[in-house]
């Protein structure tokens, strides 16, 4: 097993998969140790697995059922047929910050070993989610394989499923960015061609766009004013 002394041999990890193979072109992934590698592969796991759930996420608020009328509003505010990047400006500041709290102590529950080892360490699975049942008595499911799919997976069919996961990942991240950068207007084929692909005025890079200023909205205009004369 590696060590946090040694160096991986990264050209036969998971996730070099033809017919790109292996890909660092300034030749990043040599630099640091095993430990070193490790972080940064779980880094990889989890933007991937963001960006999957950004991808269906984005998919299902942009069908009727999830952007049409609902018997019980999701949120105070919620308004109908608008793009998924609108629904989430809709939802109250205090609705976003619950949310970025609950994936912060998610994020943080991560990173505390459970029956293995960090996934940095020695014997440490990349991906890998301590166990949440238990925990809470309202807590019904983990993360991690909620519901036993692959408890009688062996080692072999694992490193498989780690390996799809991985470049599912990767697909994904690629796919929810041509998603904002054509609902911006832009040219991204073929989603530019779709009739009807839900478009956005807004700025995604300012999830709080308006809700979280210093100044109030007077104040800025009048030091606004002020410094421009």
């Amino acid at each position: 097993g590696k060590t946090a002394s040694t160096k991986p041999a990264i050209t036969q990890e998971l996730g070099v998969t033809p017919p790109l193979g292996f890909w660092d072109p300034l030749d990043l992934a040599a630099k640091g140790t095993a430990e070193d590698f490790e972080r940064r592969r779980a880094t990889d796991l989890k933007h991937g697995r963001v960006a999957m759930a950004a991808f269906l996420g984005f998919c299902v608020q942009s069908l009727d059922a999830g952007k049409g009328a609902h018997s019980t509003v999701p949120y105070r505010g919620y308004v109908e047929n608008v793009s998924p990047q609108e629904q989430w400006d809709n939802i109250p500041v205090i609705g976003k910050l619950q949310i970025l709290t609950f994936v912060g102590m998610l994020e943080s529950y991560g990173e505390i070993p459970g029956e293995v080892p960090h996934y940095t360490q020695p014997g440490g699975i990349p991906g890998y989610y301590p166990p949440l049942v238990g925990k809470r008595p309202e807590l019904l499911f983990n993360l991690y394989d909620p519901f036993d799919f692959f408890v009688d997976d062996d080692a072999e069919s694992k490193e498989r499923g780690l390996n799809v996961e991985l470049n599912n990942g990767r697909a994904a991240q690629l796919a929810i960015m041509a998603m904002l950068t054509a609902s911006k207007g832009l040219i991204v084929p073929p989603l530019d061609a779709i009739e009807g692909f839900p478009k956005y005025s807004g700025d995604v890079m300012v999830p709080f766009e308006g809700q979280l200023h210093v100044a109030m909205p007077e104040l800025a205009a009048w030091t606004e004013q002020t410094l421009a004369r």
